[in-house]
């Protein structure tokens, strides 16, 4: 028997009657799984026909990974799903742990799905949910879990999907004018959505830690509170679709592209990690007083970067992991053509394989002693947009992660705001970042090479699948004409 992907075996019948329990007076459930592209696809299913799968699940077209987000099967036949074998089902099984209602459609019954390989009975490769859980089993076995946030940023418009079509998609009208970051002016002009994303999210056990308005025409940001990973990827997977919902409902269209703006600062979709121990709950990147996290072989910065000492050597090995893993994982950080136009010089978000404390113009952020208490010590991955797949990043990351730790990797390079000195020639120097890929082409080869990180920590057949469908995504792009062509060429050339 399958079981769903995050509940332990000796829970599932309690689960079971407890959901029927729930769901006894509703005649209609609500099931969506995750495709690569971080879009929720699912039905509503009669309740009698929800109770009979429950235990082996139910069959669902694998083309939701055979196809793009327009829903244009891919021209390479991919192994998952294609021609030849018919764009077969695959088995969907429903989390029963992440039953929730959503109220905006009524209190409908809502449970998320994992999908599964109908011969091996194994957990989906390219399943977002599947990836996350293959590196949550492993910081398991460890005795370990991970604890994470997210903070997206995205602009609001007031337009529906058929007044924007009718202008071809350019000149969306911004929700409100100008540049007011956090202001408590603007939130007032559209009070209404903006409590409701709010308060309905709460509803939807998607907790909004903090909401405000960033500097830009129309532009909320919304940190999640932080929880474990899983729960992490679920709620900001939803967090997402519920924007999208309520802001219909109003008229209103939220956008979570990586840069909607040339001229305007883009959308980042912010993600903060730690470990911590299963058993005490500890803070496994947090240096306790009296902890001494250096070890022997540590390089002149450690000793003299004020902020490092509050970083334990685990945390340090995780960092060391995400730096070198990063360019391999790029595809995952900057999915999409447009992510590449938000990762320019000139802008808060960064560019170079690069960690400081407290740094908000490198990849990595550390935040530990004075900003926030020791339990706090995390670090924050900011090369991420607004159009990440949660799962997928919040997986890539983690796995990056623990490969440093596995390997006990030193930091490739020293803090952004160090100057490194060079014992062998006595002078100084300035320590030289690599520049992480410029474009979608450039991540999805980078992940696709043989003996990539990728390949280590997430398995050949994901790679090999996900990578497939970025360069797919970059030959559109390679062959679409643009308004900028013809604005530039069509008269004059």
């Amino acid at each position: 028997m399958l079981q769903s992907p995050v509940m332990p075996q000796k829970d599932h019948r309690l689960m079971v009657l407890e959901i029927k329990k729930e769901i006894e007076k509703d005649e209609r459930v609500k099931v969506a799984g995750v495709d690569l592209d971080g879009i929720l696809r699912g039905k509503v299913m009669a309740k009698s026909k929800f109770l009979s799968i429950l235990e082996s699940g139910f069959g669902f077209c694998s083309v939701i990974f055979g196809w793009d987000m327009h829903d244009k099967t891919y021209p390479e036949e991919l192994s998952v799903s294609n021609a030849a074998n018919g764009y077969r089902d695959i088995i969907a099984i429903p989390d029963l742990s992440t039953f929730r209602r959503i109220p905006w459609e009524h209190d409908i019954p809502f449970f998320l799905l994992s999908f599964y390989d109908p011969a091996s009975k194994e957990p989906l490769a390219v399943c977002p949910r599947g990836v996350l859980k293959r590196v949550t089993d492993q910081l398991a076995s460890l005795g370990w879990e991970a604890m994470c946030g997210a903070e997206f940023e995205f602009f609001n418009f007031k337009e529906t999907p058929e007044t924007l079509a009718s202008k071809g998609h350019i000149k969306p009208e911004p929700l409100t004018p100008g540049m007011f970051g956090y202001s408590l002016l603007r939130p007032t002009l559209n009070q209404e959505y903006f409590y409701d994303v709010f308060d309905e999210c709460k509803k939807f056990k998607v907790n909004i830690e903090s909401f405000h308005t960033e500097t830009g025409p129309g532009v909320f940001e919304a940190a999640l509170a932080y929880d474990n990973a899983t729960e992490m990827a679920d709620m900001a997977n939803l967090f997402k679709l519920s924007v999208k919902q309520l802001g219909m409902r109003q008229g209103i269209m939220p956008t979570f592209m990586a840069k909607p703006y040339g001229d305007q600062p883009g959308c980042s979709g912010h993600l903060h990690f730690s470990l911590r121990d299963l058993a005490s709950k500890n803070n496994l990147f947090a240096a306790y007083p009296g902890e001494n996290s250096s070890t022997t072989d540590n390089a002149a910065w450690e000793t003299n970067v004020e902020g490092v000492d509050t970083m334990s050597q685990i945390m340090k090995w995780f960092t060391a992991g995400l730096l070198v893993g990063l360019p391999s994982i790029m595809a995952i950080l900057a999915p999409n053509i447009n992510s590449y136009k938000r990762l320019v010089e000139n802008y808060w978000a960064p560019v170079t394989v690069s960690w400081g404390i407290e740094s908000r113009v490198s990849a990595i952020r550390v935040i530990g002693p004075p900003q926030c208490d020791p339990k706090g010590t995390r670090l924050e991955m900011r090369v991420g947009g607004a159009d990440i797949n949660p799962h997928l990043a919040i997986a890539a990351c983690l796995a990056v992660g623990l490969y440093g730790i596995k390997h006990k990797l030193p930091m490739p390079v020293g803090p952004t705001t160090v100057e490194a000195e060079l014992d062998i020639t006595n002078h100084k120097a300035q320590i030289k970042a690599e520049r992480l890929p410029k474009s979608l082409k450039d991540s999805a080869n980078a992940m696709l090479a043989p003996g990539s990180i990728a390949r280590e920590v997430l398995g050949d057949e994901f790679v090999d699948h996900y990578g497939a469908t970025r360069l797919n995504e970059y030959r559109i792009w390679e062959s679409a004409v643009t308004s900028w062509e013809t604005k530039r060429y069509f008269e004059l050339v």
